[in-house]
């Protein structure tokens, strides 16, 4: 019986028409939602993305004020650009794109970012939020990941999940996300890294697999149990080709398995927007 496919498109379009009216409510009211955008550098691909989330708040009916800074940018250049979009009234969301030119220090400018505005939920201030249960920005993948589980009726409570990688971007937040007393959260969390010589032990116990370490190809079928649930949270690049965590050969075994396009990359994206719309609300509430 072949795997089912965790499709993360469907997950997506769930996820716009649910913050469409949201949107069209607060501007209506009054109130701005608008994704503010910084892009530092000449990185084809960094434009790109920059490119397509502009197109993509526009067409939801959000302002997208973007900032471009060339190749050549001080520290002091791009903080103070952080800081314009902090205080640009139109302004509900702020994302600094990575990578950055090697001049730059993006921890640094990273911590410049009002935490209120922090659609990546990657601040230390959200991360701790996150780590107490209490309300904030939650790192966009993460948040796809437990949508993208939830969406296509996959059980996560009570049951044990394996997560390989620690990054915190990635694997750390998860870890934190999934363990919530929450309905679709509440499992049974297991965090390994290849820095555990025998790390596939870990794997192979477990019901859900969340590959998330930027390996390609490391998670193969002999480190799955049959009919498990198998997540690809991390990627690389060769050129243009996206390469996944999850050989394509799990899926031999999995139950259920994200493809190799379409899985956590388009919910990922989803829920930076519902971040940006979230913190909209959060704003007009405390400004009422």
């Amino acid at each position: 019986m072949p795997a089912q496919l965790l499709s993360g498109r469907p997950v997506a379009d769930a996820v716009f028409a649910e913050i469409r009216p949201r949107i069209a409510a607060l501007r209506e009211a009054g109130h701005p939602v608008g994704l503010g955008t910084l892009l530092v550098g000449s990185d084809d691909a960094s434009a790109g993305y920059i490119r397509m989330k502009i197109d993509k708040a526009e067409e939801l009916g959000m302002t997208a004020p973007h900032i471009h800074l060339g190749d050549d940018a001080s520290q002091a250049e791009v903080e103070d650009a952080v800081r314009a979009l902090n205080e640009d009234p139109e302004v509900t969301g702020v994302l600094v794109q990575h990578p950055t030119p090697p001049q730059i220090d993006f921890e640094a400018a990273m911590l410049r970012v009002d935490p209120d505005k922090d659609v990546d939920g990657l601040h230390p201030v959200n991360m701790g939020r996150l780590a107490l249960g209490m309300p904030g920005m939650v790192a966009c993948t993460p948040a796809g990941i437990e949508r993208l589980l939830a969406h296509h009726g996959i059980e996560v409570s009570g049951r044990d999940v394996c997560i390989l990688g620690r990054g915190t971007t990635l694997g750390r937040p998860l870890a934190l996300l999934l363990s919530q007393k929450r309905p679709t959260a509440n499992a049974a969390v297991t965090v390994v890294h290849t820095g555990v010589p025998d790390w596939a032990e870990h794997t192979r116990r477990a019901d859900i697999v969340i590959a998330a370490v930027g390996v390609p190809g490391i998670v193969r079928p002999e480190h799955v149990r049959p009919g498990a649930v198998v997540v690809s949270g991390g990627v690389r690049y060769a050129g243009r080709r996206l390469l996944p965590d999850v050989d394509e050969s799990v899926a031999e075994v999995a139950g259920a398995i994200t493809p190799r396009i379409g899985g956590v990359g388009p919910t990922t994206i989803a829920m930076l927007f519902k971040n940006c719309v979230d913190a909209a609300e959060r704003l007009a509430a405390g400004g009422a």
